[in-house]
């Protein structure tokens, strides 16, 4: 596959309007805090962009951060202004033309920036072990319509896990099937390049994630893939595809589910571009101010991670009363666009 994959993005696909799916995100769906971030971004990589997703979580500056499948660097770029001259933003990539792109405007944006915090490696995100990263070393991991390109998405998350610092996340939006997708989608060298022969069914990439050591992965966003190209729809039959983004931390402390130990927290609305209220993911919608009761695992995902000091902590881990309310087994995902975030409900 991967010959499939550096010829599709390397040489077949020129720009984003190429792209025979809705799975690249227009301008209209970045929020207005990051529209500045990615005017100041130079437009041959900008016009080469291939995600599915936002992959910019909050409170970023001064992190370590390694961008998964970079391409030509939209996202490093942007991130690299996120994190500030103290922080540090890695992109690994393994397709050369890709690369190229990245590099050619490094100096570039260190100039437009006023520091150059990027670095680009060519690698395989299943052989990030084989790199000149150090384990541990990273606040925060991201990757943006490029793990479903994989063929070993167990690898993947393996090496995120071991490059994470503890209570560090994955961040990352990907495509994902209501159903396992048959080997006629999945051996399509068109579709697989479209990000959706490689997509894994939605309760299989829980599973892998549960097995390399990311307990209860938190979705944050989803939405409907459509399939613009005529000719490919037929080939895709009746699955249904989603570009989802997920955050999965990296701490030990968390359990298999959601359970119920009587605590809450208290957002201090602190933290930048998020004064009114703090989205953790889908189901917590935290405003500011107010006292929010959590499940255990999300006191955890707040408590040993960079949001600690933003938020204030109710209770403790004495008294267990069963499953937290809301915690289901369905398919997590909206058929439709117009899904809402939510409180009270845990995942």
């Amino acid at each position: 596959m991967y010959d499939i994959v550096q010829d599709y993005y390397g040489r077949q696909l020129q720009n984003s309007a190429d792209l025979k799916t809705s799975a690249c995100c227009d301008i209209s769906q970045v929020p207005q805090w990051l529209k500045p971030l990615l005017a100041r971004i130079h437009p041959e990589v900008l016009s080469r962009y291939y995600g599915c997703g936002l992959v910019c979580p909050q409170l970023l500056e001064g992190c370590r951060v390694l961008d998964l499948g970079c391409g030509t660097g939209r996202d490093v770029y942007a991130l690299a202004q996120l994190v500030g001259p103290t922080g540090l933003v890695v992109g690994v990539d393994m397709t050369d033309e890709q690369l190229a792109v990245a590099q050619q405007h490094q100096a570039w944006h260190a100039e437009a920036f006023g520091y150059d915090n990027v670095r680009f490696l060519k690698g395989y995100i299943e052989k990030l072990d084989e790199l000149d990263l150090q384990p541990g070393s990273f606040d925060v991991i991201v990757s943006n319509c490029v793990v479903n390109l994989s063929p070993d998405k167990d690898a993947v998350l393996r090496g995120v896990q071991r490059l994470l610092k503890p209570g560090g996340e994955f961040y990352f939006s990907d495509v994902y099937a209501d159903r396992r997708v048959p080997d006629a989608v999945r051996n399509d060298p068109v579709l697989y390049g479209e990000c959706l022969g490689g997509a894994l069914y939605w309760n299989d990439f829980l599973r892998i994630a549960i097995r390399q050591g990311f307990a209860d992965p938190r979705l944050t966003e989803d939405r409907p893939l459509e399939i613009t190209d005529a000719a490919l729809q037929p080939r895709v039959g009746n699955l249904q595809f989603f570009s989802a983004t997920y955050r999965l931390f990296k701490l030990d402390e968390l359990e298999s589910a959601c359970e119920d130990y009587g605590q809450a927290v208290i957002y201090k609305g602190t933290i930048p571009e998020h004064a009114s209220s703090f989205e953790l993911d889908k189901h917590h919608y935290i405003e500011t101010g107010r006292v929010f009761p959590v499940c255990g695992n999300t006191w955890h995902m707040l408590k040993g991670t960079r949001f600690a000091p933003h938020f204030e902590f109710i209770g403790d881990f004495s008294r267990h009363y069963g499953l937290f309310e809301g915690c289901g087994s369905s398919m997590p995902f909206d058929e439709n666009s117009g899904g809402a975030l939510q409180g009270g409900a845990c995942c």
